[in-house]
């Protein structure tokens, strides 16, 4: 969970005026998402976690594909800086 608590501390530094961008909306579901990943690899039969997970994923999903509309040069810098996978857009 060394992850997580770095991910606290840059986010409370980096983004205590701007909690509306697209950037911290990404930043917030990427550690939700980390958190229902850690606690599936203990329960796998949670259903409804398992289902909210695929939700938060899809929203992620959306968010960048808008950035990377938006400004792709930002959108490149964010995935890189969360270390999350780039996905193809259709």
């Amino acid at each position: 969970m060394v992850k997580k608590s770095f991910m606290l501390v840059s986010s409370q530094e980096e983004n205590k005026e701007n909690r509306g961008s697209v950037e911290f909306q990404v930043f917030s579901f990427t550690t939700k998402i980390r958190r229902l990943t850690f606690h599936l690899e203990l329960h796998k039969k949670d259903y409804s976690s398992q289902r909210g997970l695929r939700k938060i994923l899809g929203k992620r999903q959306r968010l960048l594909a808008y950035l990377s509309k938006k400004n792709g040069i930002r959108s490149k810098e964010l995935i890189n800086r969360l270390d999350i996978r780039e996905t193809k857009n259709r």
